[in-house]
């Protein structure tokens, strides 16, 4: 009887660190291994280096459940059960067309937390002048308001493409850092253009959308999927896009990991097929935000922040050719 191993079993596994190349999918057991972002290769090194994937462990932002710190590192584990094989609904591998590493994590100092948003912005800083693009795993909401601090220094005012059950625009007398609040400053300071901005699934009342497009959830739920994306795709055009995901746009059935929750959101395949109707926009950043591992099942909630991550890279590398 044959001793050789199967052949889609590499000669070696722990790929964040002996992959040969930047580029493909290489299966190697998903129970095992180093837990890098899809497999890829563990690095600080920007050098020809399309996406960045890296993780913001700060949740000091939130109103409701803590927890989302945790969050990079729950997603990092789920992706190893998608990282042997390509995303099915796109006719290429993603990872075919773009050099992808894990960054790591960022480092937070939580015992200075008036420096943190400067902490997330002077990190990712060297990101962008490199040419890279980011793709954040959070954390809670509010690490998405640095980053795009950061890009529209390189961009100008960015478009806003915003999944979540709430707006996160409520307006305050001075800045806070809440993760209810963000997209309130990042209109204020000019860093996104609500006339070119659109959010998707709130379901928490809020009468006030300072100039952007909301969909709310009713109005998603009637209108449908593809209705949706050509509304994104109309009020965004080619403008540099930010995508950011909370993660409670999807309904707690399917998200319970989560540090704000609210019923009457949507099913995992109606994130996804929003996700990929995004295919052809000019991205230039993304989130994923609020996975919260302590309140997950079954690692469900931090499957499908994966998922979802996994999605927007597609997304990204739908505009590029193979490699």
């Amino acid at each position: 009887m044959s001793q050789d191993p199967p052949s889609w079993m590499p000669a070696r596994i722990d790929q964040a660190w002996t992959r040969a190349s930047p580029y493909g999918t290489q299966s190697e057991p998903t129970f095992s291994g180093t837990l890098s972002f899809l497999r890829r290769r563990y690095s600080k090194d920007l050098t020809g280096v399309d996406v960045a994937v890296f993780g913001v462990p700060f949740d000091l932002a939130t109103t409701n459940r803590p927890g989302a710190r945790f969050g990079p590192r729950a997603m990092r584990e789920a992706s190893a059960s998608l990282a042997w094989c390509q995303p099915y609904a796109w006719p290429f591998d993603p990872l075919d067309r773009l050099h992808v590493i894990d960054y790591g994590d960022l480092l937070i100092d939580a015992g200075k937390p008036d420096t943190i948003p400067a902490q997330i912005e002077s990190q990712v800083a060297p990101m962008l002048a490199a040419g890279v693009l980011p793709l954040a795993l959070g954390g809670d909401h509010f690490v998405s308001l640095p980053l795009l601090r950061a890009l529209a220094k390189h961009h100008g005012a960015l478009s806003l493409v915003h999944f979540d059950a709430h707006s996160d625009t409520w307006a305050e007398a001075e800045f806070r850092i809440d993760h209810g609040s963000m997209f309130y400053h990042a209109a204020r300071e000019g860093v996104v253009a609500p006339q070119r901005s659109i959010q998707l699934g709130m379901r928490t009342h809020h009468a006030e959308t300072h100039g952007y497009e909301v969909w709310h959830s009713p109005m998603l739920h009637e209108r449908g999927i593809a209705e949706a994306i050509a509304a994104i795709h109309q009020r965004v055009g080619n403008s540099p896009c930010y995508v950011s995901v909370d993660i409670d746009f999807l309904d707690p059935a399917y998200a319970p990991g989560t540090g704000t929750p609210v019923c009457g959101g949507f099913n995992t395949h109606q994130a996804l097929s929003l996700i990929r109707g995004l295919a052809g926009l000019n991205v230039v950043g993304m989130d994923v935000v609020e996975v919260a591992p302590a309140y997950d099942h079954a690692m469900i909630t931090a499957l499908a922040g994966a998922s979802i991550a996994q999605e927007l890279l597609a997304v990204v590398a739908s505009t590029r050719p193979d490699r």
